[in-house]
């Protein structure tokens, strides 16, 4: 399968839907998968921080979540076609889930969002079997909820434990699974039990879901320095020419 390395992490050369094709072919065979949707904001945390790199590059499947994911790979001359967000992939493996009684375990967010979250799905997806779920306040070291997991063995894992958080712990435990689609989430919980609004879809089509954010939660401000430094070290990559 084709890769665009970007700051030293391939991402995946796909479009939302070829992606989760794919990942239902792997559902279907029982092969343990890794899934991480990065932005700017994730690619610049993994150049900060070595371990988390380790594990970006030992994922499975490193996708485009975010615009500017995608505009570095076409100033780089190696163009992706589409971002594959994170929500998106979300809902549709759940409708995948709903089609083919998959079974699915949730992890984190508050216990209240949780709660609601597990409501939704199973008021939308009624043919989804919810195997568990386990908010996001537990001990990460401990492997209890690991076993549990692995005993449960659910086709699809949802983490919403925030990043680097939701991507370490999978890391960390995927070697205790025998199969199963471990994907971190982010805020999804959030917007499917209706805590959290996702940005209108005039916002989406125009490439400005993280405007919207910035709107909604001016103290996100800090976090949007990254672009800048981001959209540097793509230019100094493109121009040494450190594209593979």
């Amino acid at each position: 399968m084709k890769h665009v390395t970007i700051m030293d992490i391939p991402f995946l050369n796909t479009n939302q839907h070829s992606f989760v094709q794919l990942l239902n072919q792997r559902i279907q065979k029982k092969e343990k998968t890794f899934i991480v949707t990065a932005n700017p904001e994730v690619v610049m945390k993994a150049n900060h921080d070595q371990q988390f790199m380790q594990h970006l590059q030992h994922a499975s499947y490193v996708v485009a979540d975010g615009i500017g994911i995608v505009k570095a790979a076409k100033l780089l001359n190696q163009p992706l076609p589409e971002r594959v967000t994170g929500y998106d992939t979300m809902i549709d493996l759940l409708k995948l889930a709903d089609k083919n009684r998959y079974r699915i375990f949730l992890l984190g967010a508050k216990e209240g969002t949780l709660e609601k979250t597990v409501n939704e799905i199973s008021t939308r997806y009624p043919n989804i079997e919810i195997v568990g779920s386990q908010h996001g306040y537990f001990d990460r070291e401990s492997k209890d909820i690991t076993a549990s997991i692995a005993r449960l063995q659910p086709d699809i894992t949802f983490v919403a434990l925030g990043c680097p958080g939701q991507e370490s712990w999978i890391a960390n435990n995927l070697s205790n699974f025998d199969y199963g689609i471990f994907m971190g989430v982010g805020g999804s919980f959030d917007v499917i039990a209706g805590t959290v609004k996702r940005a209108p879809m005039i916002f989406q089509k125009l490439n400005l879901e993280w405007f919207y954010r910035l709107l909604k939660q001016p103290t996100r401000w800090r976090r949007m320095l990254t672009l800048p430094q981001f959209a540097f070290r793509i230019v100094r990559q493109k121009t040494k020419g450190k594209i593979s």
